[in-house]
């Protein structure tokens, strides 16, 4: 693709890293053939390639980004199946994230919008905010049908039957491992997972230390900034990543750090990003090293030999989370793990297609994520499965409110093949867990 950026335009990182990208595009549209958007939509300007003229021509000209534009690159879920499929090489992750980036800086949303995602960017990163939320979400669905916008009602939506109590086990701290220690690894808690469901972090931190991992909650790290970076909010998005870059250097220049595991996919693919992110930054050697040893929990579960099972005789849905197999490439390792701890793992049609989820996405665009919702769960329930396994909590929320079989983490499944309790989803009954839960 010819672009048409002046000398000046091309002082700006941003700018230039956005011609590289454009220049590779070579208007194949391989990109339209897994588009969720574009097979939901059937719009040209809900692809990816219609959206990166879309962007080429608002950055190119500098114009004030007008209500079309804006629409269709809100559409966009960030799936990145189009990374998958481009045989160009476009990375388009990088483009759209520039895209929202200036829309946010020189476009005035509608009052409605700007209050959502106000209170969105205030809430989701912060727990404790986010459990509020849930609870006042929980009483206000009765009065459902009073709201006015599908947005609204979609978060209330949202609010699980079931708000765990808080687990100690995210306080900062260290757990040692089991046996002799193979590897310390710091565990990225996350912040949207503290509040929906504790399990996952309490069955990711048994499992490492059984397989001889000392695990370290560090102190400072928190939220990824996926959310805000989404949204184009790039100073609230840097001063999340930041926060956790200190920290994590902070322990890397302690005891040491052998690998950053991140348990939710949405937060990998952002945290292996940091390196571009803060590539002009002061922060950027530190971004950089904290990129090149974080790790998705199923990259680092591949390293430690995880026993063999016996044959569970349970059916798994496996679910690959767009952030997993997209953002991160990785396509295998859950369903190796899965089986080798003795599940029947199946995949179902379209795997590639998002489930709707998309971070905020279920929120902003409830009705192009309902109808990915129904088409992703009518996939894998013609599997016939016991359980449906993702990596990646929005996926499992997503997923979880339009079917009745359970869906659990992948962690969750692997912890209870090798000696841990039974995943709550599978079993109402209380469990004991082998890593003490901290009062």
């Amino acid at each position: 693709m010819q672009t048409t950026f002046t000398e000046k335009q091309l002082q700006d990182p941003a700018i230039q890293r956005s011609n590289e990208i454009l220049r590779n595009c070579v208007h194949c549209g391989f990109c339209t053939a897994t588009c969720p958007t574009y097979q939901v939509l059937g719009d040209e300007l809900d692809s990816p390639r219609g959206r990166i003229y879309l962007i080429k021509d608002m950055l190119e000209n500098e114009r004030v980004p007008d209500e079309k534009t804006v629409k269709h690159i809100d559409r966009c879920l960030s799936c990145l199946a189009c990374m998958s499929t481009c045989p160009s090489g476009v990375h388009y992750m990088h483009l759209v994230d520039h895209a929202r980036e200036y829309i946010e800086e020189n476009y005035k949303r509608p009052f409605s919008d700007r209050a959502l995602r106000w209170v969105l960017a205030r809430i989701l990163p912060y727990p404790m905010r986010f459990r509020w939320a849930l609870i006042g979400a929980k009483l206000g669905r009765p009065f459902r049908f009073l709201m006015p916008d599908a947005r609204l009602r979609a978060m209330l939506d949202m609010a699980p039957k079931h708000i765990p109590p808080v687990s100690r086990n995210d306080d900062p701290q260290s757990f040692p491992a089991k046996d002799t220690r193979r590897k310390r690894v710091a565990l990225m808690t996350g912040c949207a997972q503290k509040a929906l469901n504790t399990d996952i972090n309490d069955a990711t931190i048994r499992l490492l230390t059984r397989l001889g991992c000392e695990v370290v909650v560090a102190e400072g790290a928190g939220c990824c900034g996926a959310l805000t970076h989404h949204m184009g909010k790039t100073n609230e998005s840097h001063k999340a990543a930041e926060a956790n870059i200190r920290a994590w250097i902070g322990e890397m220049a302690g005891d040491g750090l052998d690998a950053i595991v991140i348990n939710t996919s949405g937060c990998g693919t952002t945290v292996k990003d940091y390196g571009h992110m803060f590539r002009n930054a002061p922060l950027a050697d530190d971004a950089a090293k904290v990129s090149a040893i974080a790790m998705d929990i199923s990259e680092l579960l591949m390293q430690l030999d995880l026993p063999e099972g016996e044959s569970q005789e349970m059916i798994v849905a496996y679910h690959a989370a767009c952030s997993l197999q997209h953002g991160q490439q990785i396509k295998t390792h859950p369903k190796t793990l899965l089986k080798t701890a003795g599940f029947t793992v199946l995949e179902p049609a379209d795997s590639h297609l998002c489930c709707g989820s998309a971070g905020t996405y279920n929120l902003m665009q409830p009705e192009i994520s309902g109808k990915l919702k129904q088409r992703k769960v009518k996939t894998l329930e013609a599997k016939n499965p016991n359980v449906i396994a993702a990596g990646n909590i929005g996926c499992m929320m997503q997923i979880g409110s339009g079917t009745q079989v359970p869906v659990v983490h992948t962690v969750e499944l692997l912890d209870w093949a090798t000696g841990g309790p039974k995943p709550r989803a599978l079993d109402a009954q209380p469990q004991t867990p082998d890593v003490p839960i901290l009062k």
